[in-house]
């Protein structure tokens, strides 16, 4: 992975290697080697892209943790052009909160309706995830069906498939099918 280039972006895919596997350890600490090596080499733009991700990584796993995180990637996206990291962040704020908003399905829709808009239609996958998350520990059955089959919708074509997989890991549910992430 070294012939990805330094500024950190070899670590950061190490961490979007471990993201989606739970490894969340693993995963943060990727994140964390990749913000540094970016800040070393003053590549602002991949700093704030793996800012938002170990925001992302601990989401779930530390919520508080995670909206430290948030607050630094506020902090980094300041006075960059990076739409698509400043939506994550709001989608990452969702996943954090999950369970515990009541107004949280109406985040997620003005979060869709952004990705959308901004031409960045695979952001909403991470939007349905945090929802997914939100209806699993509510216990919202039909509402977690309904985002389950929109994100195994979007996730059809084989991209990101492995979404519905962790969709149904986190809501205890099992695998209709056989995975077939890789």
């Amino acid at each position: 992975m070294p012939t990805l280039g330094w500024k950190g972006r070899h670590h950061r895919v190490l961490g979007d290697i471990h993201w989606p596997h739970a490894n969340s350890d693993e995963a943060i600490t990727a994140f964390e080697n990749a913000r540094t090596e970016a800040k070393q080499h003053n590549a602002a733009g991949e700093r704030t892209t793996t800012q938002v991700r170990i925001a992302l990584a601990t989401a779930v796993t530390d919520p508080m943790r995670a909206t430290e995180e948030l607050a630094l990637a506020d902090q980094l996206l300041a006075g960059l052009d990076q739409r698509a990291n400043r939506i994550l962040a709001q989608v990452v704020a969702l996943i954090k909160d999950a369970g515990s908003d009541p107004a949280l399905t109406d985040r997620a829709q003005a979060l869709r309706a952004a990705a959308e808009n901004a031409g960045l239609p695979y952001l909403t996958r991470y939007v349905e995830l945090g929802l997914a998350l939100h209806h699993a520990v509510r216990g919202t059955e039909d509402d977690l069906a309904a985002t389950i089959g929109r994100l195994q919708h979007l996730t059809a074509r084989g991209d990101f498939r492995f979404f519905t997989d962790i969709a149904h890991f986190m809501a205890g549910l099992p695998l209709p099918a056989l995975s077939v992430a890789r």
